[in-house]
């Protein structure tokens, strides 16, 4: 009789896959939505966010708004917004700068935005469904901009070519600086995050902003883990970026990346739900049918965590379904197991309890262990 937590179907859709969470902003939001759908997180924030309220750069731009009045604003983030409000009080100038407000187009992107614009008593003007800032831009080039002062309250990370193509059709474009992208104070995580992504303890890593993923790579680069990271992510660790300019840092270094239609982190959840399974590794072995996930194995649809020495050996027996599998290469699979080829026999041993179903996996005398695969199935793999 099955346990409760391990009939069919009762696992959730991200069920014995690890996922990887660089966000600094939200990043509890997001991997709670993971964890309800059965995935294991690991969280590492791969920026901090600075607020600005004493800096220089956002008195003189603040000031400038209220002087030069611009014709538009727009409004990005939530949190930047209530922050570039917040310190024009604290300065002084916070009337002020709603009053100009009041009197010009503003642009709010996104529902989160808007919220902010009317809790500070001011109502936007237009806002896009899709929230992107590339509708944005389109909205603002079909309406003309040669000879109109555009001001952006900037979040952190850059706009690649929204401020050019302003700028190319004759506007004056002022950044509004209210906070800035920093590294991490504690290092750590971060670095615990990048060893599991080499090592291919992760099945996906998720990004929300691209300065987050600048970030990681730079980190990367410090430690001379780049290649390889690079090499994780373009072959076995999913790169899933919630909009394509988060996508940017990325695909610059040759990374293909994963991006849901609608820029959200319940999108990007619902990708995650459908390209994992997907790309798990399912046989018919000894009349079972098996599916290979990160950290755990489905037979017939129960869900059977398995030991991290015990999936090395299992990827090891998969890539050749229905061959023979010497113990030498398969010591070679494990995670730091010396010469000594008792720890396969261990590790075989263990596998085997954790799956439920000991003759899914044949022992071949004096040559080492085959995936006892359906007869059927044989001549489809007999060439892998």
């Amino acid at each position: 009789m099955y346990d409760e937590q391990q009939r069919p179907e009762q696992h959730g859709p991200l069920a014995g896959f690890t996922v990887g969470v660089t966000a600094a902003r939200r990043a509890d939001e997001l991997g709670a939505l993971l964890q309800r759908r059965g995935a294991a997180v690991l969280h590492a924030p791969a920026l901090r966010i600075v607020q600005l309220a004493d800096d220089s750069e956002l008195l003189a731009a603040t000031k400038q708004v209220i002087d030069e009045v611009p014709d538009v604003v727009i409004a990005t983030t939530a949190i930047g917004f209530r922050g570039w409000v917040e310190a024009a009080d604290g300065w002084g100038l916070g009337e002020d700068l709603l009053e100009r407000l009041r009197g010009i187009e503003l642009l709010a992107r996104g529902p989160k935005v808007k919220g902010a614009v009317r809790a500070a008593g001011l109502t936007e003007n237009w806002s896009p469904e899709s929230e992107s800032m590339a509708e944005v831009l389109d909205r603002l080039l079909e309406e003309g901009v040669e000879g109109r002062r555009i001001a952006i309250q900037l979040h952190g990370e850059p706009l690649p070519g929204f401020v050019e193509a302003l700028r190319a059709g004759g506007a004056e474009v002022l950044g509004v600086p209210v906070y800035r992208w920093m590294p991490p104070e504690d290092i750590g995580p971060v670095d615990r995050l990048l060893d599991a992504t080499v090592s291919r303890g992760l099945d996906a890593l998720t990004f929300t902003s691209a300065p987050a993923a600048a970030s990681l790579l730079n980190r990367a680069e410090e430690r001379g883990l780049l290649p390889e990271l690079l090499a994780a992510l373009n072959h076995d660790v999913l790169p899933a970026c919630v909009g394509p300019v988060t996508s940017l840092p990325l695909q610059a270094r040759g990374v293909d990346t994963v991006s849901p239609d609608r820029f959200r982190l319940g999108p990007l959840v619902q990708l995650l739900c459908q390209e994992l399974p997907a790309r798990a590794r399912s046989l018919p072995i000894a009349g079972h049918r098996v599916e290979i996930r990160g950290h755990a194995v489905l037979v017939d649809g129960v869900l059977r965590p398995v030991p991290p020495a015990g999936m090395s050996l299992l990827r090891a027996l998969s890539r050749r379904p229905g061959w023979v599998v010497a113990r030498a290469e398969l010591l070679r699979a494990l995670p730091g197991a010396g010469r000594d080829e008792h720890a396969v026999e261990t590790a075989m041993a263990r596998l085997r309890t954790a799956l439920g179903a000991p003759k899914l996996i044949q022992t071949v005398v004096k040559r080492g262990y085959r995936l006892a695969l359906d007869p059927a199935a044989d001549a489809k793999y007999s060439d892998a």
